[in-house]
């Protein structure tokens, strides 16, 4: 089978996005190791956002620039989210909102069309996917929007928006390798729908790691008053530990 230098790269980029993200996900949280493979995950989400978008420039697929170009939004911003250490904000979140934007109204948009389409379908896609673009990206959009407002986030609200827009990617990462690519796994996998919990565990795991991070932070909150003045409470010592990805 001969596959063109950009699919071949794409392919790699894919797969090594899924395993990193992985291997990411169950590494010790602050670690070295959680490091360079959240570091190796974000290059490989560029690699396969950057390249399936420039393929579907030249093949003339909306759906699939939309795809490619907002999953490199979502790894791109999120990175920015954990490397930043000051509260602040820049022209590249400026930019970034610009492009959320211009991204939700064409995902709504073609959402719409593809669903009053006598086919049910807009350039090869039904309506969902377009859909979860829009409402994946209003969200994101939103965020971007207060914290611009805010000139910037920290704490646990720089965590969150860090640990959600990764898992995001990376759910796009894994239904585009199991589920848009079935017929390349076992029938089994396909019997059983092992391909679907495939694809969609990184969301699983996120609403685990959204939900630990809110405990953490309302037991801290209410162990605050206890603690001495020799011993201040490290929050963000602690939300940097549990916070995945």
């Amino acid at each position: 089978m001969h596959f063109s230098p950009i699919l071949l790269l794409h392919i790699c980029g894919g797969t090594l996005g899924v395993l990193s993200g992985t291997v990411a996900i169950f590494l010790s949280k602050g670690s070295r190791r959680h490091a360079i493979a959240g570091t190796v995950f974000v290059i490989s989400m560029l690699v396969l956002g950057g390249s399936g978008a420039y393929m579907a420039i030249l093949k003339l697929q909306p759906g699939n620039i939309l795809g490619g170009t907002f999953t490199s939004y979502l790894v791109a911003t999120s990175w920015i989210a954990a490397k930043r250490k000051q509260v602040s904000t820049g022209v590249i979140d400026w930019g970034a909102l610009v492009l959320v934007s211009a991204l939700t109204i064409v995902g709504l948009t073609l959402g719409m069309e593809a669903a009053t389409n006598s086919t049910g379908m807009k350039y090869g896609y039904p309506a969902g996917p377009y859909f979860f673009i829009g409402v994946v990206g209003l969200m994101a959009a939103t965020g971007d929007v207060r914290m611009l407002i805010g000139h910037g986030i920290s704490g646990t609200q720089r965590i969150a928006r860090h640990l959600w827009r990764m898992c995001f990617a990376f759910f796009i990462a894994s239904a585009s390798v199991f589920i848009a690519r079935a017929h390349l796994f076992p029938a089994f996998m396909r019997r059983t729908g092992l391909l679907y919990l495939l694809s969609f565990y990184p969301l699983v795991l996120m609403t685990f790691w959204m939900i630990r991070i809110r405990f953490a932070r309302g037991f801290k909150a209410s162990d605050a008053p206890q603690q001495t003045k020799e011993r201040p409470p490290s929050f963000h010592g602690q939300a940097a530990r549990i916070s995945g990805f």
